[in-house]
């Protein structure tokens, strides 16, 4: 069950279905998955999500990836892809790169616009990897390219409609 705590002070919402052929609920992540970037050994590829059941009024979605976990006081956001199309509910195995047209791509705690995988650090323990697909009562939400995730996290208060969560974790030993 998804631990709600890192989303405390958020609304409660409706949920709908989030499934995924590359990440599961609280299994490890894969290598594909892990970051090469932030020096942990993996090659950064947005894994692949799908969903189903999200209310009518769902005009557009929001994917984010957000790490609670991290050693820092706000987290770590990995992924952040705002205004993805009603009609799109699925995004392929390295989506990140090539997002739905219309889509606009936010610059993630790594200083990219593009996925970072999994990077905790060694020792650490494991991490959550809290994906999450919103979806949203307005076509274009009021944010470009150069608001951040929390900014696009902000605005999802007052036009997110439902969620859905997958929780998929990495631990570096």
């Amino acid at each position: 069950m998804f631990d709600r705590e890192p989303y405390a002070d958020l609304p409660d919402l409706p949920t709908f279905t989030l499934t995924s052929t590359d990440v599961a609920e609280g299994e490890t992540m894969a290598t594909a998955q892990v970051s090469a970037i932030m020096g942990a050994g993996g090659e950064d590829i947005s894994p692949q999500l799908s969903w189903s059941g999200a209310p009518e009024g769902t005009k557009s979605y929001v994917v984010t990836m957000f790490d609670p976990d991290a050693p820092t006081p706000s987290g770590f956001w990995h992924w952040c892809v705002s205004n993805i199309p009603a009609s799109v509910t699925e995004l392929a195995t390295g989506a990140a790169l090539n997002p739905p047209e219309g889509a606009v791509k936010h610059r993630n705690d790594g200083g990219t616009d593009e996925f970072v995988g999994a990077a905790p650090p060694e020792g650490h323990g494991a991490h959550r990897y809290i994906l999450c697909v919103t979806a949203v009562d307005v076509a274009e939400l009021d944010v470009d390219e150069n608001a951040s995730p929390a900014v696009v996290n902000f605005n999802l208060f007052f036009h997110g409609i439902a969620r859905a969560f997958l929780t998929p974790v990495y631990e570096v030993k």
